[in-house]
């Protein structure tokens, strides 16, 4: 269902190949839906590959690549999972510092999956009550992560899920979050 909820607010979803596609398109149509306007920002133009776990999925086309976008142009960052892509992301200065300048201009910033690693990397979690896919528990604790096995955390502006199964309560949180003033 339609509504203009989010209208005027704008949120990148940051990808490379070998995301989780329902970690994308679940989000990416929830906000769409709630009105936000969402542009897919990745590393190169062109197209990304998603996955459906271990399948190659469908491509999309790239809206933005990572070194032309400013995180004061937008009110948000999503960072779908999977287990290439965030591994690809979190070693890349310009998605850590896109990520951080967003995440320090007080607007959200969610990860589903193993989409934290690209935040332990930007030296976001220090401290903060987060959750993510069960292998990713040991990597977020040694960052200084709270870890819990819940489906959906918010702490600080910061919204992380576990898996595709959390992604309901992973968008109501987000909109959630967009509603707010910041």
């Amino acid at each position: 269902m339609k509504t203009e909820k989010l209208a005027g607010k704008k949120v990148a979803f940051i990808v490379t190949d070998g995301f989780e596609q329902v970690e994308l398109t679940g989000p990416r149509e929830a906000l769409d839906d709630a009105g936000a306007t969402t542009t897919l920002v990745s590393l190169k133009s062109g197209k990304v590959q998603g996955f459906n776990h271990h399948d190659q999925g469908d491509k999309f086309d790239v809206d933005e690549v990572i070194a032309d976008v400013k995180a004061g142009d937008f009110d948000a960052v999503v960072l779908p999972g999977g287990v290439m892509n965030p591994d690809a992301l979190r070693g890349e200065a310009k998605v850590q510092k896109f990520v951080r300048e967003v995440y320090e201009s007080g607007k959200p910033v969610a990860a589903i999956c193993h989409g934290p690693w690209t935040l332990i990397d930007a030296g976001l979690v220090s401290g903060k009550k987060m959750t993510s896919w069960p292998s990713l528990k040991t990597d977020l604790k040694n960052a200084g992560a709270n870890w819990v096995d819940e489906a959906c955390v918010v702490d600080t502006g910061l919204i992380t899920s576990r898996k595709p199964a959390d992604i309901p309560k992973f968008n109501a949180s987000i909109i959630e979050a967009l509603s707010q003033p910041h």
